[in-house]
């Protein structure tokens, strides 16, 4: 570390921040929001911590009490994951970025559930997005709340990927990939 600190400061003229600066083993530390799985034949993968900034954003972006509407919310969604996907675009794990879509595509759908508010106005809008009524009726009845209800099949065919896809929300992982 000592030799390779004096290289970068006094030949390159750069300031190492020591704090920030180590010589460790492939699997033991992160860099620049990547680390690495099996130090034999590494692979790029998203730090746990990268993923919970992206989580905790995406939570505050998609709040179901922000009010506003579900194509604002996927515009500004949009904006965020597209500069994320960009940078993190070359991890090695497309199943980490599918389950992330996965999970993202959800919150969505708990969004338009609490928006949908009542009982009435949740069965109509099922019904006009031509989910059966037997399932738009026990959907629109159910006490549980939106986040169980947003794996519900009906809410997965009244709201299915595409429906987000038209908005504009741009996926992490590339389509059958995981």
């Amino acid at each position: 570390m000592e030799s390779i600190s004096a290289f970068l400061t006094k030949r390159l003229k750069l300031q190492v921040n020591r704090k920030k600066s180590a010589v460790a083993k492939v699997g033991t530390r992160g860099f620049l929001g990547f680390s690495f799985l099996n130090p034999k034949e590494p692979r790029r993968r998203i730090a746990p911590k990268a993923l919970k900034r992206l989580k905790k954003r995406v939570r505050g972006l998609t709040r179901r009490t922000r009010g506003v509407s579900i194509g604002q919310m996927v515009k500004q969604l949009a904006t965020y994951l597209t500069g994320w996907r960009g940078y993190f675009a070359y991890c090695e794990t497309p199943s980490v970025l599918a389950r992330l879509d996965s999970w993202i595509r959800r919150r969505l759908r708990c969004v338009v559930w609490k928006q949908w508010k009542r009982g009435n106005t949740r069965f109509a809008e099922l019904r006009k997005r031509d989910v059966n009524r037997h399932l738009a009726a026990k959907a629109a009845g159910s006490g549980h709340g939106p986040w169980n209800l947003s794996r519900s099949p009906a809410l997965s065919f009244a709201l299915p990927n595409a429906y987000f896809d038209s908005l504009g929300l741009p996926t992490l992982a590339a389509r059958g990939t995981a």
